[in-house]
């Protein structure tokens, strides 16, 4: 098994990066992970001023032995967040919505809902459009398995990927159940950002596959973004693996066979894209252009600015807020900002996958590191930490100090 790809020495060296210490992390990445068979496959992509330095991959993609491919297809599962913030802000940019408006407005199954586990507590306040988007909703995951009310979520499968419920009933299912607590009192990772993609369909009156497709994906040459695997490729789909508790490799599902190829009644704002390394570079090279790409602007430099600002309440930090038993980031040192979490000292935004998939993006030092995998779930290796620190370590030419 070997790695694939190597690092652009001249490209590093412009970019005031050492080639060399991109080029050992890329090995340390597959000699710890991929070749004793902790990952199945990696693929790794670094980037600086938009210009790729590290394209690297390596690992089987099927269980039937096929290597990875440079085209592969992964379950990007909640890297979906940011697209779905972005489209809501689009629609905020277009006086359609304002973060302070009450989310009852568009959604109205939503005015009035019980709080805590004996559903006898009330909202102190409306929940807001920016709950939905910075977590702070009262909404909740089943995964987090802490609380009855994550267990009546489990119930009646409210994460799960491939809903069958329509988005109405969807919403009218979690409208159902009462909030963990109040809106804004604290930070719990939930399925705001699902209820945030029912909100851009019914502004926008477009399903939310139409609206990525006509409004982000297409204008960013994204084709091989999609909620539904389309039939042609099918053959690029990675197979997904997961470690059971009794710390076992098993398959989690065939790309061959992927759920993903269903049609769907519900599509996951929070976690239901499938997309590929080129793609998800091109969506991440738009952010840190401040919105635009290649001549197309989705949004405006000040509100992708507003986006990776820390918008918890207080300007406090997820260590100080958050009851979550799992989230795809650190809580030290770190806020939530309008579908990212943001390092309040170095100013990187990220966010990742259950399936182990990971994104940052440093404004200041203008690099972009996007990892895939296909490993349930993500909290088993430290990897994304190691590749945030490796890829900083890297830099040569700094263009930022942070205190």
């Amino acid at each position: 098994m070997q790695l694939i790809g190597q690092v652009d020495a001249a490209a590093a060296r412009t970019a005031g990066m050492d080639a060399g210490k991109l080029q050992a992390l890329a090995d340390f990445v597959h000699e710890t992970y991929v070749a004793p068979g902790k990952l199945p496959h990696m693929q790794l992509l670094v980037s600086r001023d938009e210009q790729p330095l590290l394209a690297v991959r390596s690992g089987l993609a099927r269980a039937t032995g096929e290597p990875l491919a440079g085209d592969a297809l992964y379950r990007i599962a909640s890297m979906t967040k940011p697209v779905t913030s972005v489209a809501f802000m689009m629609l905020v940019e277009q006086g359609l919505v304002a973060l302070d408006d009450p989310v009852a407005k568009a959604l109205p199954e939503f005015a009035g809902l019980a709080v805590g586990a004996d559903g006898k507590g009330r909202m102190q306040r409306p929940m807001l459009m920016i709950d939905l988007l910075r977590h702070t909703s009262g909404l909740t995951y089943g995964l987090q398995r802490q609380t009855a009310i994550d267990a009546r979520y489990r119930d009646l499968g409210l994460d799960e990927f491939q809903q069958k419920r329509s988005p109405d009933e969807f919403i009218a299912a979690l409208a159902s159940l009462p909030l963990e607590f109040s809106p804004g009192e604290r930070w719990n990772y939930s399925v705001s950002t699902d209820v945030l993609g029912v909100v851009v369909e019914r502004l926008s009156g477009l399903d939310l596959e139409r609206f990525f497709r006509e409004h982000i994906f297409d204008p960013l040459g994204m084709a091989d973004s999609f909620f539904e695997l389309p039939e042609d490729r099918v053959e690029r789909m990675t197979d997904a693996w997961q470690l059971g508790p009794d710390r076992t490799f098993s398959l989690y599902e065939r790309g061959a066979r992927s759920g993903w190829r269903r049609p769907l009644t519900l599509r996951s704002g929070g976690g239901g894209l499938v997309s590929c390394m080129a793609d998800y570079h091109r969506f991440a090279r738009m952010l840190l252009r401040g919105g635009e790409l290649d001549g197309v602007r989705l949004l405006k430099a000040e509100t992708v600015a507003a986006m990776h600002a820390n918008h918890l309440p207080g300007g406090k930090d997820l260590s100080s807020l958050s009851s979550s038993m799992f989230s795809e980031a650190d809580y030290a040192g770190v806020g939530f900002g309008l579908g990212f979490a943001t390092d309040l000292r170095t100013q990187e935004y990220y966010w990742g996958g259950v399936f182990s998939t990971f994104f940052f993006i440093d404004p200041v030092e203008r690099l972009i590191g996007i990892f895939m995998t296909q490993h349930f779930p993500s909290s088993i290796y430290p990897v994304r930490g190691e590749l945030r620190r490796g890829i900083r370590d890297a830099i040569v030419d700094a263009r930022g100090n942070p205190d």
